[in-house]
């Protein structure tokens, strides 16, 4: 019986779940019939002081009746972690959401990016280090949702003469929308197929349809564009000037929204001490069986992330007959094991781009406006983290409310931009002054080269996003 079905029993993390453990093994030694174990379990947990002095459950009894003592005794500390903002006029809400993070008692120290917005726990722009423990939900729904940048040898006046042949390789050569996948006859391949999906229950599960959606895009603010890339800095590996390029945004689809799901909930169960507010930021040990298998499977999601875009940007390529100049690319919904203040500790990015001294990323804009290839400075104040996009400033349901197709059609036009397909709820007007985020966070990147985007396709009107 695993963590996931002693918790579903009412069993709380710790010592207790510990114990249950031992109890189950000790009755199946004992003959106690399989399906007898779960009414023992669920009636110890939920009268223990009748237990106490059990054989066979005393121990768990004891140990039930001493973790809600300490249940009732939660406190958050006294002195929070300390954390840096970056950007002004940050949503309280977002600041809010950061300030909760760093009472845990596990949290180590954080940061806020310039393109902060609420999410699930930690905000979507939140940087956490913690002390040997990992947030599920600090990583993020879509795990390992990444960016990835190719630059072809073709001309980039090919998007305006050549726009159809540009705009049928995507259509081609990808899928966008809420569970779409390759027939079966189409899948994809790729070596992370043969890595060992066996490492969580969740992977292992969902390791068919992670096949059938390899090499997808999905939904939300997920993207396929082309556009014209500007090399600033000779040290980018390409000499100054304009090329093709193709940015793409996606993650780890359903496998990784279902390890979210499941790892989040077994976390909220392990740690039912938590009030309403920080439910959302329970943790897993990574001295646990738990935090181990979560640890694993979102490792496989970011090998799985990669392999998405790898496929993606290979079969465009191969489409066009196009010649790959140079590539790059990085996570933003990850968990690192760094050295930060002399211990290592883990460091969560929901939305943040790595930006460690020297280390290359893209931070995209919108649809409307440019992204930038950058170098991370190195700045240990933000935990080597920089924004990983604009960020929202207002709500998919009010972006919906407040504006029209029209409206966004000569938003467009007037910035030459073709749009394939999207939701109204990612029109660019929704997001932040990509120029501001950028000027806030000058002591956390530099700019190598700038993207504007020139053709691009989201999932179509009226999907429901993913992320």
């Amino acid at each position: 019986m695993n963590a996931r079905k002693l918790s579903q029993l009412g069993v709380p993390g710790g010592e207790a779940m510990k114990l249950a453990g031992t109890a189950v093994r000790d009755a199946r030694q004992m003959g106690i019939p399989k399906r007898d174990i779960p009414d023992l379990l669920t009636a110890v947990v939920e009268n223990p002081a009748d237990y106490t002095q059990d054989a066979l459950l005393g121990d768990l009894a004891n140990a039930l009746l001493a973790q809600q003592t300490a249940v009732a005794e939660f406190r958050p500390r006294a002195h929070p972690a300390p954390y840096h903002i970056w950007g002004a006029n940050l949503e309280k809400e977002s600041i809010a959401q950061m300030e909760n993070a760093v009472q845990l008692p596990i949290s180590a120290r954080g940061a806020l990016m310039p393109d902060a917005h609420v999410g699930y726990g930690l905000p979507i722009g939140g940087v956490l280090a913690t002390h040997n423990a990992v947030i599920p939900y600090a990583v993020g729904v879509d795990i390992a949702c990444r960016m990835k940048m190719t630059i072809f040898d073709l001309s980039p006046h090919v998007i305006r003469s050549e726009q159809k042949r540009l705009a049928n390789a995507i259509e081609a050569e990808t899928r966008f929308g809420i569970g779409v996948g390759f027939a079966r006859q189409q899948r994809r391949d790729h070596p992370v197929l043969q890595a060992d999906w066996t490492v969580s229950p969740i992977t292992q599960r969902n390791r068919d349809k992670a096949w059938e959606q390899l090499g997808t895009s999905g939904s939300g603010n997920h993207f396929v564009e082309f556009g014209v890339l500007e090399v600033l800095h000779d040290e980018l590996g390409l000499a100054r000037g304009h090329y093709l390029a193709l940015l793409s945004h996606s993650g780890s689809r359903g496998t990784g929204a279902a390890v979210c799901d499941y790892y989040s909930k077994l976390a909220m169960d392990l740690h039912p001490e938590l009030p309403k507010h920080l439910r959302h930021l329970a943790w897993l040990n990574l001295d646990s069986d738990p935090g181990r298998e979560y640890w694993a499977a979102m490792e496989l999601m970011g090998q799985y992330a990669a392999a998405n875009h790898a496929l993606i940007h290979k079969h465009i390529a191969k489409n066009l007959g196009a010649k790959v100049l140079l590539d790059v690319e990085n996570h933003h919904n990850f968990a690192w094991k760094e050295l930060h203040d002399g211990e290592t500790v883990i460091v969560h990015r929901k939305g943040a781009t790595p930006a460690g001294k020297g280390v290359i990323g893209i931070i995209p804009g919108s649809m409307g406006a440019p992204g930038f290839v950058v170098r991370g400075l190195g700045n240990e104040a933000s935990l080597q983290s920089a924004a990983h996009g604009a960020g929202r400033r207002m709500s998919r349901k009010q972006a919906i409310k407040t504006y029209t197709w029209s409206e966004v059609k000569k938003f467009l036009r007037e910035r030459d931009v073709t749009l394939l397909s999207a939701g109204l709820d990612e029109v660019p007007m929704a997001y932040k002054d990509i120029h501001e985020v950028m000027a806030a966070q000058a002591d956390l990147v530099e700019v190598m080269a700038r993207f504007d985007p020139r053709l691009v396709k989201m999932a179509p009107h009226g999907e429901r996003p993913e992320d």
